[in-house]
């Protein structure tokens, strides 16, 4: 991920009071995907995997 799209990405949601799935905030901070080869497969993989990992973070630390 990257680092600062992805803290940017995190103060949103702690501000919004939600992880947003759809749009292209999620889409800046995922990690580069090759174009030939990967498959939208892999790309949708390393999607579903980074909203995971954020939203357990976000359940984790939201309202303390």
């Amino acid at each position: 991920m990257k680092p600062e799209e992805t803290k940017k990405f995190i103060a949103n949601s702690f501000r919004n009071g939600e992880i947003k799935e759809l749009g292209g905030d999620i889409i800046d901070i995922l990690p580069p995907t090759p174009i030939f080869g990967g498959g939208d497969n892999n790309a949708s993989k390393k999607k579903e995997k980074v909203l995971e990992k954020l939203s357990n973070f976000f359940k984790r630390f939201f309202g303390i």
